[in-house]
């Protein structure tokens, strides 16, 4: 529980530890399903900035192959706005809610999304993976996504670092060399 009170509490925050209405913070929105990218595409059209890391991936029919462009976290679009404009996000059709606890929506790490945004503007190799919290411990002290935590998993020879949003409880594994990477202390 002091981690959940540690994300919602804030320098610029009210007495009730919920942040400022008027500061912009990262938030999770939970779509519909297969709705990502037209709730982002509403909540960019009505000024919000809205974030949707998305992968390739090639699906095969009976017929043919396709090389489709998917939701790298399925269900959620990541936007950055005051609480005070939250409206703007929750009525676009497939917006569900802002994620957080007991009502109130936390705010996501700006470290870590600056740090994911960043990684996926450089064209890393990202793939959704399983949430994992057990693990090999280790920061990436090289490239774009430097300074990120994760677990270090081996896969087919290569090394790829499984990057976890706590609050979504979503991963995503990111290549890397075995040099980019620092074990963390136990």
């Amino acid at each position: 529980m002091a981690t959940i009170s540690a994300s919602i509490v804030s320098s610029n925050s009210s007495p009730l530890g919920i942040p400022a209405y008027s500061q912009p913070f990262w938030y999770a929105a939970y779509t519909s399903a297969n709705h990502e990218k037209k709730a982002a595409a509403e909540i960019s059209r009505r000024g919000v900035e809205s974030f949707l890391p998305l992968y390739r991936a090639v699906r095969r029919w009976s017929d043919r192959r396709v090389e489709l462009e998917m939701p790298l976290f399925p269900g959620y679009v990541f936007v950055h706005l005051a609480l005070r404009d939250r409206l703007r996000v929750l009525l676009v059709p497939g917006v569900a809610r802002l994620v957080g606890f007991g009502g109130l929506p936390v705010a996501l790490p700006d470290e870590q999304m600056e740090a994911l945004r960043g990684g996926l503007d450089k064209q890393m190799l990202a793939k959704p993976h399983s949430y994992l919290v057990v693990g090999r411990r280790v920061r990436i002290v090289h490239g774009p996504l430097s300074g990120a935590e994760g677990i270090l998993i081996r896969k087919k020879g290569f090394y790829r670092v499984v990057l976890s949003l706590e609050l979504i409880m979503r991963s995503v594994a990111v290549e890397v060399e075995a040099a980019d990477v620092a074990p963390l202390p136990s």
